[in-house]
């Protein structure tokens, strides 16, 4: 969201942790909630994405110029008082500038550090250059900048996704169902034991141990919602 590079297709979406220290996030999530009525919970989340990303375009869009923006009003006031202008007013405008500067350092840091999904990462850690260079590395390895198709390499963005989709079609379409039974001695069957088992509800501490495992700034599924914002 903070790289200046272009890149081709829509980004998918994802929540991010930085979200949750903006003091009207979680009323805006309720109020969309509300708004969307009474709709199936999956289909309520795919739809909660499109104001999510709207607000986030809104109040965390260009976090880097952000940034600037306070560092340069910072020094502006710096640069008066070195001249001799100086008053009470002054003074809290500056502990004001620099309160929402060091909030919007530390939503950076989250942010590039949920991104580059590093393991080496702590609490404490403090290097954003680090994890945003890794997030980088990341989203590079991650291209694919050129493909060998009938022979030739073929480095067109929309020619490389048609392709990948005509490979993926082939090779799992399927023209008849072969016609399996148990009688074919194919397939082992169950004993009435083992299918009871397979049966069996989890339990609350087996779900809650399955929940308390997972990496909270990383999405379990393919919608793009992460442990923390569910």
């Amino acid at each position: 969201m903070e790289d200046s590079r272009k890149f081709d297709g829509p980004r998918p979406f994802r929540s991010l942790d930085s979200w949750f220290t903006h003091e009207g996030f979680l009323r805006m999530v309720k109020e969309e909630w509300r708004g969307l009525g009474n709709m199936q919970f999956l289909e309520k989340m795919k739809a909660l994405s499109a104001p999510l990303r709207i607000w986030h375009k809104q109040h965390f869009g260009n976090m880097n110029e952000r940034i600037k923006r306070f560092e340069a009003e910072i020094q502006k006031v710096d640069d008066m008082v070195s001249s001799g202008h100086y008053d009470g007013t002054m003074e809290a405008r500056r502990r004001a500038l620099v309160k929402c500067c060091e909030k919007w350092y530390v939503r950076q840091e989250m942010h590039w550090k949920q991104m580059s999904r590093s393991r080496h990462a702590k609490e404490m850690d403090r290097n954003t250059t680090y994890f945003h260079k890794i997030a980088s590395a990341r989203r590079r390895n991650n291209r694919i900048e050129s493909l060998i198709i009938n022979g030739r390499i073929v480095r067109n963005q929309a020619r490389i996704k048609v392709a990948i989709q005509d490979f993926y079609k082939r090779l799992y379409h399927q023209e008849s169902s072969p016609s399996v039974s148990f009688r074919d001695g194919l397939v082992n069957r169950l004993g009435r034991e083992e299918a009871k088992a397979l049966e069996v509800l989890p339990s609350v501490e087996e779900v809650k141990e399955a929940v308390w495992d997972c990496e909270s700034s990383k999405a379990p599924g393919s919608d793009g919602y992460n442990m923390n914002f569910q």
